[in-house]
């Protein structure tokens, strides 16, 4: 084998152009929420009665179960998680300021603007649209479950019961607003705790609202910055980590965390087997130099 310097320097440099091609890119439909043209869900838990219509909406748009209890105060009595049969959960909870109203909270997906799930998957089964919704493939799905590791609100779910299982998530309703529908649980809260809209609208709805009632709710809205900023946003009147909120996630998105390491993985996969070969042929050379010999073919365009 024989390798001058000059080609094994030509060969590192052309790797280095592929890998430096491959390295991934911000995703548009991302770009596009951020300036505020994508989709929201303000959630108000003070205009919140508990009456999960949310619950019983979703669970018809989408074809599941009837959820658990229906109209039976004792559902509240265990916190109820999302599931592959349950995509939004309603949850009660202890109001310190008034214990004669407990707050009562909506969970879902909280379609994040750089979503996650979507960064981690490898077979772009969960894809972010230009119009909010984080949407799910599941023709493209390898069932590697990463989504569920990386999500940090812990909601994507897996079918492990069913023999050909796929992840199961509230998809936003995404058909209804391509249709230039609200989504179900929106459409149908009666308690005017849902408003749906465009997600920069939102947050000024949610600040106006902060503003005027400084002694009411706390002073942040939940959705804002968390994990690089969501689409479904929360504002309350109780501490957030006393409803069950992951306040811990931090305000930086999850895929820029770890975008500058995994962009050089393309590189290093195209440059390491030309710089091993590189070190192979320079250390045959210099043994068989060492033994007085040259090797067979050598090249001495240097």
């Amino acid at each position: 084998m024989s390798l001058s310097r000059r080609k094994f320097l030509k060969l590192a440099g052309a790797a280095g152009a592929a890998g430096a091609a491959l390295a991934p890119h911000a995703a548009h439909a991302s770009t596009v929420v951020a300036s505020g043209r994508g989709r929201g869900l303000l959630i108000d838990t003070t205009r919140c009665v508990g009456c999960r219509a949310c619950e019983a909406a979703c669970s018809e748009k989408n074809g599941l179960p009837e959820p658990a209890l229906s109209g039976d105060a004792r559902v509240f009595d265990v916190k109820r998680t999302t599931a592959p049969q349950a995509f939004t959960v309603v949850n009660r909870y202890a109001n310190p300021n008034n214990a004669s109203e407990p707050r009562y909270v909506k969970t879902q997906c909280m379609h994040c603007v750089e979503p996650a799930c979507a960064s981690a998957c490898p077979a772009k089964a969960l894809e972010k649209t230009a119009s909010g919704p984080v949407v799910y493939h599941q023709e493209r799905c390898l069932g590697c479950r990463y989504c569920m590791v990386a999500c940090p609100f812990g909601v994507p779910q897996f079918e492990y019961e069913k023999a050909a299982p796929y992840i199961r998530k509230c998809s936003f309703c995404a058909d209804r607003q391509a249709a230039g529908k609200l989504p179900a649980c929106a459409d149908t809260c009666p308690s005017g705790a849902l408003q749906f809209g465009d997600r920069a609208n939102l947050l000024e709805e949610a600040r106006t609202r902060i503003y005027q009632n400084p002694d009411k709710y706390v002073h942040h809205v939940f959705g804002e910055t968390e994990a690089g900023g969501t689409s479904v946003l929360y504002i309350t009147d109780v501490p957030f980590e006393r409803l069950g909120f992951r306040t811990s996630v931090g305000s930086t998105s999850y895929p820029a965390m770890t975008q500058t390491a995994l962009s050089a993985v393309p590189f290093i996969l195209t440059l390491w087997p030309p710089v091993l070969m590189g070190l192979y042929a320079i250390n045959k050379r210099h043994d068989a130099a060492s033994r007085g010999t040259t090797g067979e073919n050598e090249s001495h365009d240097e």
